[in-house]
């Protein structure tokens, strides 16, 4: 049975953090040492970032609130709240983009009744909550109450292909099943000022974002499919364990991101890509370059580095990637979302186009996934996520509050 992505949509908080503007307020904090100010200038300079999206308002120099969380721009000092602080406003900034996300999924498939979702799966590692967004999601979109609601929590940045995975089972089970896919990251809610290499690399790196599928297999004439999911594969790396972690703190979640995980990469990732491969012998026996689109997670620039010369791919089989990690930063399980709709939002080519993904996180883990871009599928077009301003999910959130 061959099972489908129908729309795949995106969205993102209002509030942009200019890369350089970021840098020089966490290089300016009066804590660090000397080493700590250099690598946050190394760090924030070298991500290959130049703008990102939060949803603490006050992360800017515009805000003035009269009792500030985060952020104080009259002194330029970074606050510390607890982790309670966070998860508060976790619960209530998570579920707008949820919402909206999901919304916009939802929208791009007119001809989908909202009752006509079987299944929903939601995904984060940045904050829980419960009733979760699973249940907000039901409630906001008039989704049957008695939809399947599984959620996905705290597995990082890779979590979005056990999603997908998933949908794909249901579909494959029950050949009606209308699997809806939210994911949604709201990583700048544990940043803070350190002279700790990993706290200040994911201060530099991570942002947040939401993103949202509809998957099924059934036949919607009205509105051709953007993908065929085709295959997925998981495979553990045999080091890695202790170099990319996620852990709760009493300021935070603390992530662990070695400077040797692009090296655990480099060594294992075509390892990784042989079981996904083996699944299809009209791209196993083909250079990785042979397949037309690559849509990698970018958890760094070095870690894009280490894949494009180890697979030997070209700068242009890159571009979705880096242009999203250019563009939004790394925002976890979202990601590799984005990248996808970037090779979806360009022209069509002749034929059916393979893309083979990938994403990485606490493990270390290599998930997965190859998909055909569909020739039939119109040409997406973009929505920015930015300028929607949340509207929908604002206004959802409120009434369920």
């Amino acid at each position: 049975m061959t099972v489908y992505l129908r729309s795949l949509e995106t969205a993102v908080p209002p509030t942009m953090l200019v890369q350089t503007e970021a840098r020089d307020v966490f290089a300016a904090q009066p804590g660090l040492s000397r080493l700590g100010s250099r690598l946050v200038s190394t760090c924030f300079d070298s991500a290959a970032i130049d703008t990102r999206y939060t949803a603490v308002e006050e992360m800017t120099m515009d805000f003035r609130a009269d009792d500030p969380q985060f952020f104080d721009p009259a002194t330029g000092l970074l606050l510390n709240p607890s982790t309670k602080v966070r998860n508060e406003i976790f619960a209530r900034e998570a579920t707008k983009l949820f919402i909206d996300a999901a919304q916009a999924a939802m929208d791009a498939c007119p001809e989908l009744d909202p009752s006509g979702i079987t299944h929903l799966i939601t995904v984060s590692c940045t904050g829980f909550f419960n009733p979760g967004p699973d249940y907000k999601i039901v409630r906001a979109l008039g989704l049957d109450p008695a939809v399947q609601r599984y959620h996905l929590g705290f597995m990082g940045c890779y979590a979005a292909f056990p999603a997908l995975r998933a949908a794909k089972s249901f579909c494959e089970a029950d050949p009606e099943a209308v699997v809806l896919v939210v994911c949604a990251e709201l990583c700048s809610l544990h940043v803070r000022t350190s002279n700790d290499p990993d706290t200040i690399m994911g201060s530099a790196l991570f942002a947040d974002g939401a993103a949202a599928a509809v998957v099924t297999a059934r036949e919607f004439p009205e509105a051709p499919a953007l993908l065929q999911l085709d295959h997925f594969e998981t495979v553990l790396t045999p080091v890695g364990e202790e170099s990319m972690a996620w852990n709760i703190g009493d300021h935070g979640f603390e992530m662990v991101l070695g400077n040797y995980v692009p090296h655990i990469i480099d060594d294992h990732i075509v390892g990784a890509l042989q079981p996904l491969l083996a699944h299809d012998p009209t791209v196993l026996g083909l250079p990785y370059s042979g397949i037309r689109h690559w849509a990698i997670h970018p958890g760094g620039r070095s870690i894009l580095d280490k894949v494009q010369s180890r697979l030997e791919l070209t700068d242009q089989q890159l571009v979705p990637a880096r242009e999203t990690l250019r563009n939004y930063g790394n925002m976890s399980s979202a990601t590799v979302l984005f990248v996808l709709r970037y090779i979806l939002e360009q022209p069509p080519e002749d034929g059916d186009e393979r893309i083979c993904s990938m994403a990485f996180g606490p493990g270390l883990t290599v998930e997965t996934g190859l998909f055909t871009k569909l020739r039939q599928a119109p040409q997406v077009l973009l929505r920015s996520p930015a300028a929607s301003g949340l509207a929908q999910g604002q206004a959802a959130a409120e009434s369920l509050a």
